[in-house]
């Protein structure tokens, strides 16, 4: 009730701005100080990351051309993922394309104060807007803005308003511990020098909202350098991150630098950096995860918690089996978070095949249950029984009759996808996260071993399907969906070229590690088989490889067509590392953005993405002389340099040998042209 409370406090407050028509012009001062008008946008330009997500959220995506490579939203967000596909790419944050900029004609240029050369260039040819906020207040009022310039008020206030429900019940868990307990947290920028955000920064503010004690170091700016005495002095009790978890820091391993509580304690945590870096569209969201990881065993106490445990929404599906008396989306407070769960209830008892809870009977509802990230780590130290039993508690669900899955894919993005042939059909209702813990079997090292009590499987990506038919299923086939079903599964990651989080430059995906699937027995004609050569096989694979694929894109944005800069990400391959080698500080800044510039025209890109397929079959054996590729890639370097090479270029190094050589291609050639210019 003091939720539904709040959220009526909030819509109420909101609701006036909310329902304003927008006139135009609209006047205002951006964060550089210029005064503004504009008439509403038809073509724009967002140079920066933080505008285009604003964008995306608020459902403006239809107006934006061009953007940079860097991902607009972060991993698990529900909003436009599938928008940004097709846009046109302009380079990178730090150094865009403004050729390609140009070439877009646009009418209205977000860009960044870093960004010296876009007013030079376009002051006369188009609005330019600098929105940069330095506090979770000024970005709502950024999101207010945009919402007014692009007719999207309500959108705007609706983010607005959900994302301060976060706040408050964040603010709310953490004035339930006790001042002595506040830990010491920093935000950690740096990997062979300590950086960390200025004293000023949203980001040590993002810290004071999840009850963390950020530092003082009397410095101001995005980014500042902080010495031994200071970080010694500080002694953080906690240090976070954005990236790859499994990246190593080298300076924390230096005398000194790991004398602290947080390094001793191993209590370093890893976020995307599309929720760390910005103040845009999530800071409740990230708030919410940042303090439940810090004060994961307070918000766990059951005394601290400040929701009823309770439904706040239904949202029914139309799956039209006439064995099912409902399906919905389920939303739920559960300590104190929202979870998300697709639930199918049937009117008769029936028997399931699941690959987390065995072979059952009895049973009148089949679900999916979402578990938000700040939950991830409460429901884990747990097990699987008592997440269970609380989820089920919440929900009204029954242990006996319901067949559950678990996953971290947001239930927003569920995607059901029907097949029919004649009178047979069959469904897949299909979540699936895949980049936090995407696996190949066979070549990965399972890292879980049951018997060691004291390990726990911490890995929140999941790709989960309910699969149902309106005919009867036999056990027998039953059970052959399970094999039809992961085949299907692993034909769309591979297609999709989704790339394994252990070995990413070796391996493609086969799955997860962690995925499971529901067949449900259904009813109607008897089914005794579900194979590749027969026709219920043929419509369970197409029902999941087509749910899969929709379903990755959804939830990770991830198609086949997407940029060779997410290609690249995705093998952990970087530009900057790889560029660093071969000039000093100066020129391997010229040589990245060159690069950039290379990787941009579809010609040098395709060649990267060939060179990449080549590569994993050269892996596996399945290609085995490689002097044609050696001749292309000579080819390729003179191509871009405009000429004969006077530049050698070693093989980059750590890479698949095939990869590692057509990397050097687009270096050596990248290198030379610079030289000559």
């Amino acid at each position: 009730m003091k939720q539904f409370n709040f959220l009526l406090v909030m819509l109420f407050l909101l609701l006036p701005e909310a329902l304003q028509a927008t006139e135009y012009p609209i006047s205002f001062i951006d964060s550089s100080g210029q005064d503004i008008t504009v008439n509403r946008p038809g073509r724009v330009v967002s140079l920066v990351p933080s505008i285009t997500e604003m964008l995306l959220r608020i459902g403006a995506g239809d107006t934006v051309v061009g953007t940079t490579y860097h991902p607009a939203l972060p991993p698990d967000s529900v909003h436009s993922l599938e928008g940004i596909a097709g846009k046109e790419l302009v380079g990178g944050f730090f150094s865009p394309d403004l050729d390609r900029v140009a070439a877009l004609q646009p009418d209205v240029i977000f860009y960044a104060d870093l960004q010296k050369d876009v007013p030079i260039r376009f002051r006369d040819k188009a609005t330019l807007i600098q929105l940069s906020a330095r506090s979770i207040a000024e970005s709502f009022d950024h999101l207010k803005l945009l919402g007014r310039i692009f007719s999207r008020n309500g959108e705007a206030a609706e983010i607005i308003a959900e994302e301060k429900r976060q706040l408050a019940v964040i603010a709310s868990k953490i004035a339930k511990i006790p001042e002595e307990k506040k830990q010491r947290t920093i935000r950690l920028m740096g990997r062979d020098k300590l950086m960390t955000p200025g004293d000023d920064s949203f980001q040590n503010e993002y810290i004071r909202a999840a009850g963390g004690i950020a530092p003082q170091f009397g410095k101001n700016g995005n980014i500042i350098s902080v010495d031994l005495d200071q970080w010694q002095e500080f002694n953080p009790q906690v240090i976070y991150g954005c990236g790859d978890v499994s990246q190593t820091i080298p300076i924390l391993d230096q005398p000194g630098w790991r004398d602290v509580d947080a390094v001793r304690n191993k209590r370093f945590f890893f976020f995307p950096c599309e929720l760390t870096c910005r103040a845009a569209t999530h800071p409740g969201y990230f708030t919410s995860w940042l303090a439940a990881r810090i004060y994961g065993d307070e918000f766990s106490a059951e005394g601290n918690f400040v929701l009823p445990e309770q439904v706040v929404s239904r949202v029914p599906l139309k799956i039209g089996l006439d064995y099912l008396q409902q399906a919905e989306i389920i939303a739920a407070d559960i300590k104190d978070f929202r979870h998300k769960t697709v639930a199918l209830t049937f009117k008769h008892p029936m028997q399931v095949v699941s690959t987390l809870e065995g072979q059952r009977s009895g049973i009148t509802t089949v679900a999916n249950h979402y578990m938000p990230p700040p939950s991830w780590w409460l429901g884990h130290e747990q097990g699987l029984a008592p997440l269970r039993k609380f989820s089920q508690r919440a929900l009204g669900f029954t242990d006996d009759s319901t067949a559950m899955l678990f996953t971290g894919a947001n239930m927003d993005n569920l995607v059901v996808v029907k097949k029919q042939f004649r009178g047979m059909e069959v469904t897949a209702l299909v979540t699936a996260g895949v980049k936090s813990n995407a696996m190949r079997m066979s070549a990965d090292t399972g890292s879980f071993y049951e018997p060691d009590t004291l390990r726990k499987n911490k890995n929140p990506g999941t790709i989960n399907i309910l699969l149902l038919s309106n005919m009867q299923l036999s056990p027998r086939a039953m059970t052959r969906a399970l094999i039809t079903a992961t085949e299907a599964k692993s034909a769309a990651l591979q297609d999709l070229d989704i790339r394994s989080t252990f070995s990413p430059a070796m391996n493609q995906a086969s799955g997860t590690g962690t995925d499971n699937i529901i067949v449900v027995q259904g009813a109607g004609n008897s089914i005794d088989s579900s194979g590749g050569h027969t026709k219920m096989g043929e419509l369970m694979a197409r029902a999941v490889y087509e749910g899969v694929q929709q379903a990755v894109l959804r939830q990770n944005g991830l198609q086949a067509a997407r940029s060779i800069f997410q290609r690249l990400k995705e093998r952990k391959i970087s530009l900057h590392t790889i560029c660093k080698p071969y000039a000093t500080q100066e020129k391997a800044k010229a040589l990245r953005k060159q690069m950039e510039i290379i990787l941009l025209q579809p010609q040098y890109a395709s060649f990267l993405k060939s060179i990449m397929a080549i590569s994993d079959d050269y892996e596996k054996g399945l290609v085995d002389d490689l002097s044609s590729v050696d001749l292309w890639c000579q080819t390729v370097a003179k191509q871009i340099a405009g000429g004969e090479m006077t530049v050698e270029v070693k093989d980059v190094e750590n890479l698949p040998k095939v990869l590692a050589k057509g990397l050097s291609a687009l270096l050596a050639g990248a290198l030379e042209k610079l030289a000559r210019n």
